[in-house]
């Protein structure tokens, strides 16, 4: 099974929760419509990577993502996370009224910083992604639509969820699409304080 580290240690989640539709302004970007319901979908473990991979195949859009994991039921800890999406391939599925698994669930489609335990205000955490040292997306938990806790209970009202688990929250604005060679850096800071920094080459 494919890894991510927690303050340093291997847990190798069984799935991860992802959130489409948390953020007003990426709602309005792609045209879609704001629910009334939290959108949920899953990636599997074999989606979960350490590198942003596109060899240049389809087009592929990134969507980064303040990202929890999971223990004993509650969110444990904290990371950045990359979604990373068949634009073409979504679009053609949701036109036909059918589910977003080829576009959202493939092979290193859920890419990952290292974790570390967070228990203090959810609130206080922003995320930034950098690509090619341009601020590109920026958001807070104050901004999303459906809040962590509340998402965390959305999801494990229907489906259990184990320990390394992983909840993705939702993309704000300034999605876009992947070119080999850019660097992406993501920051999870919380108040003035940077507590996760990780950088990628795109492959």
């Amino acid at each position: 099974m494919n890894s991510i580290k927690l303050d340093q240690v291997d847990i190798f989640p069984s799935k991860v929760i992802c959130i489409g539709r948390n953020y007003v302004e990426h709602i309005e970007e792609l045209g879609n419509e704001i629910p009334d319901e939290p959108v949920i979908f899953m990636k599997p473990n074999s989606a979960i990577s350490q590198e942003i991979i596109t060899h240049d195949i389809d087009l592929i859009h990134y969507e980064s993502e303040i990202t929890f994991s999971i223990k004993s039921g509650k969110l444990s800890g904290v990371g950045f996370g990359l979604d990373l999406t068949k634009r073409k391939i979504q679009a053609k599925l949701k036109a036909k009224g059918l589910p977003w698994e080829r576009a959202k669930s493939f092979d290193n489609s859920a890419v990952f910083s290292d974790f570390i335990t967070f228990d203090r205000n959810f609130n206080d955490l922003r995320m930034e992604l950098y690509i090619n040292n341009k601020l590109t997306q920026l958001a807070n938990c104050e901004l999303m639509i459906n809040k962590p806790d509340a998402i965390l209970r959305e999801s494990s009202g229907f489906i259990t969820l184990v320990d390394g688990d992983l909840i993705m929250t939702g993309t704000p604005k300034g999605v876009g699409i992947l070119h080999i060679g850019d660097e992406f850096t993501g920051k999870i800071i919380e108040k003035e304080n940077l507590i996760i920094e990780h950088s990628w080459t795109v492959k």
